[in-house]
């Protein structure tokens, strides 16, 4: 898959979260524009290839911030991280003014959690800027009965409109969407499957990190979202949304390495 100007194959890579928010369910990965270098900084030394900024907290139960909130919220440290490293920039974001800031400070990537369905510009605005994006599954009212069918019959739906639009195929990744209008066994289900969704043809990126399906509070998810992400490397998807680097970089490390 490419982003920004690298080409991401053959392992399973981080992608590390910076919430610009300040409501995100995990505290520590709230971060002002103080402090977002720093932060970058030590994502990228801990083993991050991606840097993904959200301006827009999708917890259960979150109020939602307009496209001019989320823009305050991201665009001087995108600008700031953009001019300090070489890393690419996912924006975090379902509205198309707010894709279309972040792209024009050089964002490579919009992860949108609505699956380029919620706003009907947003994905030939990706394409009008090259970029690449991430299509999550999502859904309005909870699923019911077979999960499989609605989150690949939704994904297939917007990859086809992303490539109607213009966006490339090689710039496409497909998030099943751990969390989102699903209950805890459907979570579990999706992901202990992740990898049927691979049948679309398309990169996975999994977001499973300090989520509740692993039970009890954030602050004690951390080896739960560990053992996904040596899950993800060992059914080979291409990168993990996490909260904390390290652990689950040298995770996926001894997974590859072990072969």
């Amino acid at each position: 898959m490419k982003i920004g100007n690298k080409i991401f194959e053959n392992y399973t890579y981080v992608m590390a979260i910076i919430n610009l928010t300040p409501d995100s369910f995990w505290a520590a990965s709230r971060k002002s524009a103080d402090d977002v270098l720093f932060a970058v900084e030590k994502a990228q030394r801990e083993g991050a290839a991606i840097i993904d900024l959200g301006a827009q907290s999708t917890r259960p139960g979150y109020v939602e911030v307009d496209a001019d909130t989320e823009i305050e919220r991201f665009a001087k440290p995108l600008e700031m991280i953009k001019k300090r490293f070489d890393i690419p920039v996912s924006v975090d974001t379902y509205f198309s003014k707010s894709a279309r800031v972040a792209l024009e400070l050089k964002a490579d990537l919009i992860n949108d959690v609505w699956g380029l369905t919620y706003d009907k510009d947003m994905a030939k605005t990706i394409a009008e800027y090259g970029a690449s994006v991430c299509i999550m599954h999502n859904a309005k009212c909870p699923l019911t009965g077979d999960i499989w069918g609605a989150i690949t019959q939704f994904l297939q739906n917007s990859a086809s409109l992303a490539l109607e639009s213009g966006i490339e195929k090689d710039k496409i990744c497909l998030d099943g969407g751990i969390g989102f209008a699903k209950n805890r066994e459907q979570n579990i289900e999706l992901l202990n499957g992740y990898d049927r969704l691979y049948t679309l043809g398309y990169p996975l990126l999994l977001g499973a990190s300090r989520k509740s399906l692993f039970g009890g509070l954030p602050e004690n998810r951390l080896e739960q979202t560990v053992e996904s992400s040596r899950l993800a490397a060992r059914k080979k998807v291409l990168f993990v949304r996490v909260h904390d680097v390290y652990e689950n970089a040298e995770a996926i490390r001894k997974v590859y390495e072990q072969g």
